[in-house]
């Protein structure tokens, strides 16, 4: 191992502290603390933990008499809502293992999963969803989950558990240990057939009790609280509902991202924990939303300011002159959009992609801290996170406790700790191929400093060769191209090609804001793909795209698609990442015409 870095753990976990100990803890010593709140209208209703408990035992007994015994398997398939965490709650009371399907999931795909699971028992979201499941079963009949619970068509009320009820449920969650399987969660993945990573409740639990002590500043205090609106069905998701548990932060649900940014206005959290293109989002958002003129000057002066003010912090501290700009910076622009996040939020935990130095620092500069962090399915979520007091924007952090960082002779990351799975659930061989001695191989590329800090340098299997033997992280492209607000999506191309080229979609929702700004006429996809303005404004987003690696690995040519990347359409998983092989297969024919095209041009200049 070329470097190694690592962090002891500092608490020691019993073996019956499950997750849903930490409820039945709650609801004995403060009954009375909120755990969820609920949405209904434009407020939101508190649930306290001992009304939690009670809706989870009357679930667990629901549960029961379907059949749900230890170590059996609830498939649950549905966006993010309370309901997710209460199945998760009961499931885990009776000692089962959760089994997330993407709402998004296909009947192959919902078929593949609860085949392979072994799931007896299905939760869909609503009807529609049903019928996936039902499609599922008609494929073959592999799969074993005869009954579907909806939740939509009420299939979730259920009464107190009678005396009988509660003492065989109990009974189940007398023989809680942090050996149990409290999830398999099938990797959405950019390549193959998904495999599902076993995580034990210990790996959520001591990873869970570790992470807190070093996030003390994000999690407590007077007034706490975030909102989940990330998928469920990802770990990313599923580890900030048991922090929440394990913490008693009140947590709240969003169905999805396009609801997120109305519900953080009225929920108010303190922190969030979300994926780069949020972030990104808003950032555009805002800065399409100023319009022309004096007011879009102000605000992109105001940005640079906040920008310059962040990375000041790092160095010897803003100066007298920097903190007034700073000052009339906040007052004019800033302090609004605190304000559209809701006015009480200080902290974000980011990951899933790379968040780029310069959001960092600008979102860090209007009062927002974003703690980039770094993690996988099989890692249960984070690996390495900066910390409040230990930042360095443009890494992912360092190791978390009882967490074991190593950078291998090829720049591999791999890793070893509390957090790390035991394996692929019905595949030994997947399995053995993901660890290399007693260390899980990531498959992401990265460095390390000499403080444990890493940074991300692209994944191993989607290094681009070019024709000319030249090695190519497309991420560092792709990232940085993916900030102009024009851009949905983009792919960088160019294996077994003479240079590097790259695929990209328009936003659609962004698209007639920028024209409007620009004084330009409304106009599709199809007209603005080929609009002068455009293509010089994607041309300078590519050069600065292009500044930050060698004339070899640059963006030579650039190709406009008619449609974008979505996850209903296959081109992304659920997680909002590319899934290169897909796209690669379905836009084969605008990938040649890129290349052809510039040969054309290059011979009619005598090239």
């Amino acid at each position: 191992m070329k470097k190694e870095f690592s962090v002891p753990l500092p608490v020691t976990v019993e073996d019956d502290m499950t997750i849903v100990s930490y409820l039945v803890r709650h609801a004995s010593e403060r009954p009375e603390m909120v755990v969820f709140e609920t949405r209904t209208g434009q407020t939101w209703q508190p649930l306290t933990a001992s009304k939690v408990l009670e809706q989870v035992r009357a679930l667990a007994a629901l549960l029961y008499r379907r059949g749900i015994r230890r170590g059996d398997k609830v498939a649950m398939m549905s966006r993010t809502r309370l309901e997710w965490s209460l199945i998760d709650l009961a499931t885990w009371y009776l000692g089962a293992t959760v089994v997330p399907v993407y709402e998004t999931s296909s009947p192959e795909q919902t078929q593949w999963i609860l085949a392979d699971s072994g799931a007896s028992l299905a939760v869909a979201e609503t009807s529609d969803l049903a019928d996936v499941i039902a499609a599922a079963r008609t494929i073959d009949s592999g799969h074993l989950a005869e009954a579907v619970l909806v939740i939509e068509d009420g299939d979730l009320a259920a009464g107190a558990p009678t005396e009988s009820e509660l003492e065989a449920i109990n009974a189940e969650y007398a023989q809680r240990s942090l050996d149990d399987v409290a999830t398999i969660i099938y990797t959405s993945g950019t390549t193959g057939r998904p495999k599902g990573a076993v995580l034990t409740q210990g790996n959520f639990v001591v990873l869970c009790e570790g992470t807190l002590i070093d996030l003390q500043e994000v999690v407590e205090g007077e007034g706490v609280r975030t909102l989940l609106f990330l998928p469920m069905a990802h770990v990313f998701a599923r580890i900030l509902s048991v922090l929440c548990i394990i913490q008693g932060v009140p947590l709240g649900h969003t169905p999805d991202t396009s609801q997120a940014v109305t519900d953080i206005a009225t929920f108010k959290p303190t922190f969030l924990m979300s994926v780069p293109r949020i972030w990104e989002k808003v950032y555009t958002g805002a800065e399409q939303k100023q319009g022309g003129g004096l007011k879009r000057r102000i605000f992109i002066w105001a940005v640079r300011v906040a920008i310059a003010y962040s990375r000041a912090l790092d160095a010897s501290g803003p100066s007298s002159a920097l903190k007034a700009q700073h000052r009339l910076a906040d007052k004019l622009v800033l302090s609004k959009l605190r304000a559209a996040l809701g006015g009480n939020l200080t902290y974000a935990i980011s990951g899933g992609a790379p968040l780029g130095a310069r959001l960092g620092h600008f979102y860090r500069g209007i009062g927002l801290t974003v703690l980039e962090g770094y993690g996988l399915t099989e890692t249960t979520a984070p690996l390495t996170v900066n910390r409040p007091g230990a930042t360095k924007i443009g890494t992912v952090g360092y190791a978390l406790p009882g967490t074991t960082i190593g950078i291998d002779d090829d720049g591999e990351i791999m890793c070893r700790g509390v957090g790390v799975f035991s394996g692929y659930h019905n595949n030994e061989e997947a399995t053995r191929e993901a660890f290399r001695d007693d260390w899980f191989a990531t498959g992401d590329l990265g460095d390390m400093d000499e403080d444990g800090f890493v940074t991300i340098t692209g994944r191993k299997k989607e290094i681009i060769v070019t024709a000319g033997g030249k090695n190519v992280a497309p991420s560092m492209l792709e990232d940085r191209l993916r900030v102009h607000p024009l851009v949905s999506q983009c792919m960088v191309v160019g294996d077994d090609r003479p240079f590097i080229g790259v695929l990209v979609t328009l936003d659609r929702d962004m698209l007639p804001i920028w024209l409007k700004n620009k004084g330009l006429e409304p106009m599709d996809i199809a007209e603005a793909k080929q609009h002068p303005l455009v293509l010089e404004r994607l041309q300078g987003a590519i050069a600065r795209a292009n500044s930050g690696v060698s004339r070899a690995e640059s963006i030579r040519e650039m190709r406009i698609l008619d449609d974008d990347f979505t996850i209903d359409n296959g081109a992304l998983t659920p997680s909002l990442k590319v899934k290169r092989h897909i796209v690669a297969e379905r836009y084969a024919a605008d990938i040649d015409a890129l290349y052809a095209d510039a040969k054309k041009a290059r011979d009619s200049n005598g090239g």
